[in-house]
């Protein structure tokens, strides 16, 4: 499983790397101007419903009962197929509807665009964008299959294929003297036909031929709409919370984009550690509950609460700790200026005190989705949503636009809290081994540790990093010094061990 992360991890990092070389762009090109806004809002769109269908629901039923036919030498590829063909007609279906319902989804997720430029941008760049729906929802039905089987690579490196495009586009833009907004909306279902082709191709390689057939509800498309059926609910939940926060952010000009830009800072350790450990979590349990190995099953689970939390935790630290350096450096150019700096780095400082609860709930989630519980889940996030409305509308008139990042992060917390607690009713693999508890402590210890010499370099290296020539190379150096100081401490308190590391790569590729 180690293995598994670790290249899903590596795929992710290049992704969301070359997703700040995107964001960046747009920074510099759009700023944080009507056209920036209206863009994030039209993008938004199928991303948010793509995870309602994809990621979330439809996946989250999917992949447990493909994982189980796989292990148990049923008819996985028939399942994969009639599935494809029904999740397919839904959504042609739904994006269908939506195009013509585009001016009321804008509204439902920015109404403070009522009246001005936003909302006519907006309708339109949501219009082109939204087939992406289809096309990234098919792929992540492909890539749960793939992932199922133990094929990682491909599914991983998907997302890699829409930044370079993006990128591209920009550049595109930029020299041909396209508009940028237009550009990048095209930008966005070309994209979505380019994973799809990556997934179904790879698919294709592995064995399993993914290719529509005539629709037919057979019992087990039924057992799948009866567990997915909670879990596209719990998705519900989730997309409230966050058009909860972008209606607040709408009625605050700028906030929608800085928000933005602040939510891509925190994506990052959060797609490279804990969606790569969801990724390869929930087929590992789904295989080990199918095969009945509780003592497997709970060192899956616990080493990937503790790899989570010994990536996560520093990453917190240092986004509370140094915001303000990470964005300036980062965005700081063009059309994003030093007020946008200044409300995005307080934004991520809030996501970034929320970033170990959005992992632990990848780890944590699993653990119902493998045992096809998706009620469960779905009765946590409403009580989490509740969290989220109140935090976000409550303080929106005492703090403005910070209330919805605060509202993100404490209903995350709320929802892991709840998530742990229903845990407690499973069996042995829900309970983390006497090595999570041990090294629970230690992790803590050495990111605050590197949190304390993170503030010591940032203030040493202040003029630093705001020289136009050095500021790259001042801001690289003060990643290093805290990789650095984490190492260390990690290494003298013992949370991290190389040689423990090597010892799970090894056992993984004799497993293999």
């Amino acid at each position: 499983m180690i293995r598994a992360f670790a290249t899903v991890g590596i795929w992710t990092m290049l992704s969301r790397v070359l997703g700040f070389v995107r964001d960046i762009m747009i920074a510099a090109f759009l700023g944080a101007g009507p056209v920036a806004e209206a863009f994030v809002i039209a993008f938004s769109l199928p991303n948010m419903f793509r995870r309602f269908f994809a990621e979330g629901a439809f996946n989250m039923a999917f992949v447990p009962l493909f994982s189980k036919k796989l292990e148990a030498g049923e008819d996985a590829e028939g399942f994969a197929r009639d599935a494809l063909t029904g999740l397919g007609l839904i959504l042609i279906v739904f994006t269908t509807l939506a195009l013509f319902a585009m001016p009321w989804l804008v509204l439902a997720m920015a109404s403070g665009f009522a009246g001005d430029e936003r909302f006519e941008l907006a309708t339109l760049y949501g219009r082109i964008a939204f087939p992406y729906i289809l096309f990234i929802s098919l792929a992540a039905l492909a890539s749960g299959a793939l992932n199922a089987a133990r094929h990682f690579v491909a599914a991983a490196a998907a997302p890699v294929v829409l930044n370079i495009l993006f990128i591209a586009a920009l550049l595109a833009a930029n020299a041909m003297e396209w508009d940028a907004g237009l550009t990048l909306a095209w930008t966005v279902p070309l994209a979505g036909i380019a994973q799809l082709a990556l997934v179904w191709t790879a698919a294709k390689r592995a064995g399993f031929n993914l290719t529509p057939r005539m629709p037919r509800l057979t019992p087990d498309l039924k057992r799948l709409a009866i567990i997915a059926a909670p879990a596209a609910l719990a998705g519900g939940v989730v997309q409230v919370n966050l058009l909860v926060g972008r209606q607040v952010a709408s009625y605050f000009e700028g906030a929608a984009a800085w928000l933005y830009y602040a939510d891509r800072l925190y994506q990052l350790p959060l797609g490279v550690v804990g969606i790569a450990i969801g990724i390869v979590l929930l087929p590992d349990l789904s295989r080990r509950l199918q095969a009945k190995d509780e003592v497997g099953g709970q060192n899956a689970f616990s080493r990937a609460g503790e790899v989570s939390l010994a990536l996560t935790l520093p990453a917190a630290v240092a986004l509370v700790v140094i915001p303000l350096p990470l964005v300036s450096v980062l965005f700081e150019r063009g059309a994003f200026t030093s007020d946008d700096v200044a409300a995005t780095a307080m934004a991520a400082a809030i996501y970034g005190a929320g970033l170990p609860a959005f992992v632990l709930q990848k780890v944590l989630q699993p653990l119902y989705f493998a045992r096809e519980d998706t009620r469960s889940p779905f009765r946590y996030a409403l009580v989490a949503m509740a969290v989220n409305a109140v935090i976000a509308i409550g303080l929106a008139p005492v703090v403005g636009y910070i209330s919805a990042a605060l509202a993100a992060s404490m209903a995350g917390w709320a929802m892991v809290w709840l998530l742990w607690r229903g845990s407690r009713q499973m069996g042995v693999e829900a309970s983390p081994d006497a090595r999570f508890w041990e090294k629970l402590p230690k992790i803590a210890l050495a990111s605050a540790a590197m949190g304390v010499v993170l503030l010591a370099a940032s203030w040493l290296l202040g003029d630093l990093l705001q020289v136009a020539g050095l500021r790259y190379a001042a801001l690289a150096g003060l990643i290093i010094i805290g990789m650095g100081s984490y190492a260390i401490a990690a290494h003298l308190t013992g949370a991290l061990s190389l040689s423990e590391l090597r010892s799970q790569f090894r056992r993984s590729a004799a497993a293999e």
